[in-house]
């Protein structure tokens, strides 16, 4: 096994309070809004999973260009890992919309734009794992993810700027306030530090499980190593 570097506790114990830390100020310091009351703090789990599950494809992208440029496997076990954690994220950002949608739109689920992309999105990258599965070889099967990855993070821009380039029914909470949309609302002062804190502990926690899933990744490539030296 590989020893757990000193940082990587450092940042374990970080995630664990800074997520804490957000969870008490969403239900206690956080104000009820007005319209929509308690429904209305999931909002800010919804919208923290849904930048990590964006942040996610993006360095899955970024590292896919690294790779083929360096051919280094090491990029490939960060790109699959990024990969997976984006996808946890955006189940998660897909399923407290639903919880949020039943009060605000009496449905759990609507074909809106900003929906119907979002899941798009998460199907483009669930390929993505498919694709992986059906290739033995790691130098085939990584440059063909690189490839992969690069192309599908066409749907994130999509997914996020669906809600202003459609007519939706989604709020555009950050940068405009738009009354036409059902469940929008305008941030007081507490709820915009509550929902940057938010932000800040689920990107504190994507980079926890990065590096913990990085960590299981280059076990695996030895094991995987190891089988195909026996298999020759």
């Amino acid at each position: 096994m590989l020893q757990k570097p000193k940082l990587l506790t450092v940042l374990d114990v970080a995630a664990i309070a800074s997520f804490l830390a957000a969870t008490a100020l969403v239900f206690f310091y956080a104000p009820l809004e007005r319209v929509m009351g308690a429904v209305q703090k999931v909002f800010y789990f919804h919208v923290a999973s849904g930048w990590v599950g964006m942040l996610s494809f993006l360095v899955a992208a970024i590292v896919g260009i690294i790779y083929l440029i360096r051919k280094d496997l090491k990029w490939d076990s960060v790109g699959v890992a990024a990969v997976e954690i984006g996808i946890a994220f955006t189940l998660i950002n897909v399923v407290t919309g639903a919880i949020w949608a039943r009060p605000i739109w009496n449905t759990w689920w609507t074909w809106d734009p900003r929906l119907t992309t979002a899941t798009i999105m998460e199907l483009v990258y669930l390929a993505y794992l498919m694709l992986r599965a059906g290739i033995e070889e790691p130098e085939r099967r990584a440059r063909f993810g690189a490839v992969y990855a690069i192309v599908g993070f066409l749907s994130v821009p999509l997914t996020f700027f669906s809600i202003r380039l459609f007519r939706t029914i989604h709020p555009v909470v950050i940068g405009s306030n738009d009354p036409g949309a059902m469940g929008a609302f305008d941030m007081t002062p507490t709820m915009t530090q509550v929902f940057l804190f938010s932000l800040l502990a689920f990107t504190i926690v994507y980079f926890d499980l990065l590096w913990h899933r990085i960590r299981l990744g280059r076990l695996a490539e030895r094991v995987e190593s190891l089988r195909l030296k026996v298999q020759a």
